[in-house]
């Protein structure tokens, strides 16, 4: 694999001990490995939110969140600068073609427009890459 997309549900399941799904840990693998890695803009929030529902929920104390969001942003992943101009466009159109969120089309635009592999646990998200031709960690 040349490149990697992770998404937020990817991420959260390497961050959470109690969720680390084996594919979550080949990505984790892959990036620690040097594997080029990047991000539409919106991850960092999207996963910051998900750990702090996870805190919310008391599956994580404060402390715990704290420490993921620190390793978050200690990776080497490359947040895309161009989610936000490719929203109305292609993001959008792939949101349509594929009934996904505009959320989860932004990750299968930045895989397609990069020649990247996606790492993601979401069914319907990996479903659309597959029939777009993309390669599902």
């Amino acid at each position: 694999m040349k490149s990697l997309v992770i998404d937020g549900s990817t991420a959260l399941s390497f961050l959470m001990s109690d969720e680390q799904a084996p594919r979550a840990l080949d990505a984790l693998d892959a990036l620690e490995r040097g594997v080029p890695t990047m991000v539409p803009q919106h991850w960092p929030l999207e996963v910051a939110n998900g750990l702090l529902m996870v805190e919310r929920r008391k599956r994580a104390t404060q402390a715990d969140v704290t420490e993921a969001l620190n390793v978050l942003l200690s990776l080497p992943i490359e947040i895309d600068g161009e989610t936000a101009r490719r929203a109305a466009a292609e993001t959008t159109a792939l949101a349509r073609q594929y009934g996904l969120a505009i959320y989860d089309a932004a990750y299968l635009e930045l895989a397609m427009r990069r020649g990247a592999a996606l790492a993601t646990s979401d069914t319907e998200l990996a479903r659309a890459a597959k029939k777009a031709g993309v390669a599902v960690l």
